[in-house]
């Protein structure tokens, strides 16, 4: 992107919702998908320094999500799957105004960098791929895990699957258990198989694939309404786009 783009991008962004007149800058807590890890974690400190506000962020899976949505404490807004919204407890714990769509990634298969590519280009081929699997990991306990079962039950090997599978307890654990040989493929959303140590062997194949969308609201008892509006509309500006792309993930 061009700097001077990139400047002026982030130059509109500190006018509009920077401390003005001696104002303390805001203590954004914010709740998100453990899929949207990586390009948070880039994005986060180019917010911050945009704008003098800082963000916490807790990073959890959809079950997590939803509890920490619905738990009565401190929260200014959320990036996390739509499946979070979709829970009606903890919805109405943000702005009635609709949310916006920020990221989307579909599911893939990854294998040890430099180990033979397993062929999983149709779905009989995946399914033959994942039988033939000592072992395989992803994180049930989320939204994309929900689908991952799903799909190995359409696939007619739901039970087979159960015996072969290295539970994880969050997303970023998948392609280390595939790079330290704890699992022999990892299952799970595209973006977080891109990722050191594990060599992509590619999507799911056909009508098995499916976008995971992930979402952003402002919680309706943020203290600062304002600033945690500001940092949804970041993840939209150019600049923003340009880093979720290079992460694996489609932006909206």
């Amino acid at each position: 992107m061009d700097k001077s783009l990139i400047a002026a991008t982030l130059l509109g962004l500190t006018m509009a919702v920077s401390p003005i007149g001696g104002a303390s800058a805001a203590d954004l807590k914010v709740i998100a998908g453990g899929g949207m890890t990586v390009p948070l974690k880039e994005l986060s400190p180019q917010f911050e320094r945009a704008t003098g506000h800082k963000l916490d962020i807790a990073f959890a899976a959809t079950p997590e999500l939803i509890k920490m949505a619905t738990s009565g404490d401190p929260m200014d807004l959320a990036v996390v799957p739509v499946d979070v919204m979709k829970d009606a407890g903890a919805r109405a714990k943000f702005a009635p105004e609709p949310t916006t769509d920020i990221a989307r990634v579909g599911f893939g298969v990854a294998v040890k960098a430099g180990a033979p590519k397993p062929d999983v280009s149709t779905p009989d081929a995946l399914k033959q791929t994942l039988l033939n699997a000592k072992s395989i990991t992803f994180l049930p306990e989320s939204a994309a895990g929900a689908y991952v079962i799903k799909v190995f039950d359409r696939l007619g090997i739901g039970e087979a699957m159960k015996a072969k599978t290295k539970a994880q307890k969050s997303a970023v654990e998948i392609p280390k258990a595939v790079a330290n040989g704890e699992a022999e493929l990892g299952i799970f959303l595209s973006n977080v198989l891109t990722a050191p140590g594990v060599d992509f062997a590619g999507p799911f194949p056909g009508d098995l694939q499916q976008d995971l969308v992930f979402t952003g609201a402002v919680a309706a008892g943020s203290k600062d309404a304002a600033a945690a509006k500001a940092f949804l509309d970041y993840l939209k500006t150019p600049e923003a786009v340009a880093v979720i792309k290079a992460k694996g993930m489609r932006p909206g």
